[in-house]
């Protein structure tokens, strides 16, 4: 079993960053892939960042990609977003993810495939 809590979310001017963070619970968290997720009013939730077990594997959504960074710290059991170069369409609340490693690699970007969810933070970027 895996309880995860996010935090770092807040409001922030076009152009700022932010940097969340996933703290988890459970002495087995290292060796779980995480995701980071998120959605906004009336939309589906979507794919943002994802990170293997031993951050050798990162992934990133398009729109996302070089402003954004996923990285963790599996000593304090912690997987963080850095967000940097924020935009109003970031404007969501976010979700980190954890999944078993197998086949991970191959759907990292499906949300049916994590089996653990924290309760979300929200990010609200203003313009």
């Amino acid at each position: 079993q895996v309880q995860l809590v996010e935090s770092g979310g807040g409001l922030v001017q076009a152009g700022g960053s932010l940097r969340l963070s996933c703290a988890a619970s459970g002495r087995t968290f290292s060796s779980y892939a995480v995701g980071w997720f998120r959605q906004a009013p009336g939309k589906e939730r979507e794919f943002v960042a994802a990170i293997g077990w031993n951050s050798g594997d990162t992934y990133y959504a398009d729109s996302v990609k070089g402003r954004f960074t996923i990285s963790r710290d599996n000593s304090k059991n912690t997987v963080y977003l850095q967000m940097n170069s924020l935009k109003p369409e970031d404007n969501a609340v976010y979700y980190c993810a954890a999944s078993l490693p197998f086949l991970w690699a191959l759907n990292y970007s499906d949300y049916n495939r994590y089996d653990y969810w924290g309760q979300g933070t929200q990010v609200t970027v203003s313009s």
